[in-house]
């Protein structure tokens, strides 16, 4: 289906659709269509919705988390552990780790992880923030970067930049999921299983 040419505003909005990331352009298409059907008041309100999020979201400036007040919520909360800091690649992933009730520590985001052949490096995160950020008070960072090559890499990178401050430096453990059989797993993620192994 094509509404291309029907509408210049509804061109318009196909286009604006389609850089969200993993929308293509016939999602983005439907996706038009769909918010057109909307009532008016509705259309409005969505419209209104990203006026407020484009005017009153910004970074921490401690933590680099998505926020409308500065600092965020976490970054205020005077019940979390200020020695221990959790640092993620995005704010999904910081999410993820708080839908667990379990990490009761600070966050840093970094806003992506370390890919040359992409042209992101050092400079391009909030890794010189997180730096300053290390103080006595600081006992162990966490580093819950993902189980990608980038991920990886920016991992073992940080660890470096942090090992000669004397600070415990963790990786999270990767391993097999819950309900996972063994048998299908691959070599990599039963080799990450057996190294984070635990007591019981």
């Amino acid at each position: 289906m094509s509404i291309r040419h029907s509408s210049a505003a509804i061109e318009a909005l196909v286009t604006e659709l389609s850089r969200l990331p993993g929308i293509g352009r016939r999602t983005a298409q439907r996706m038009a269509l769909a918010i057109i059907k909307y009532p008016k008041s509705e259309i409005m309100r969505l419209a209104e919705t990203l006026s407020t999020v484009a005017t009153s979201v910004r970074l921490c400036s401690v933590c680099a988390n998505l926020t409308e007040e500065d600092p965020c919520e976490i970054c205020r909360n005077p019940e979390r552990e200020t020695g221990v800091i959790c640092v993620v690649e995005d704010t999904p992933d910081l999410m993820a780790i708080e839908r667990t009730g379990s990490y009761r520590g600070l966050y840093h985001v970094l806003h992506g992880a370390l890919s040359p052949l992409e042209g992101v490096g050092p400079d391009d995160l909030k890794i010189k923030e997180l730096l300053e950020r290390l103080s006595s008070e600081v006992t162990e960072v966490i580093l819950a970067t993902n189980p990608s090559v980038e991920g990886e890499a920016t991992a073992v990178y940080m660890a470096r930049l942090i090992k000669p401050t004397g600070i415990r430096t963790t990786r999270i453990a990767q391993g097999l999921p819950m309900g996972a059989a063994i048998e299908m797993a691959d070599q990599s993620t039963l080799a990450r299983a057996l190294s984070g192994r635990c007591d019981i």
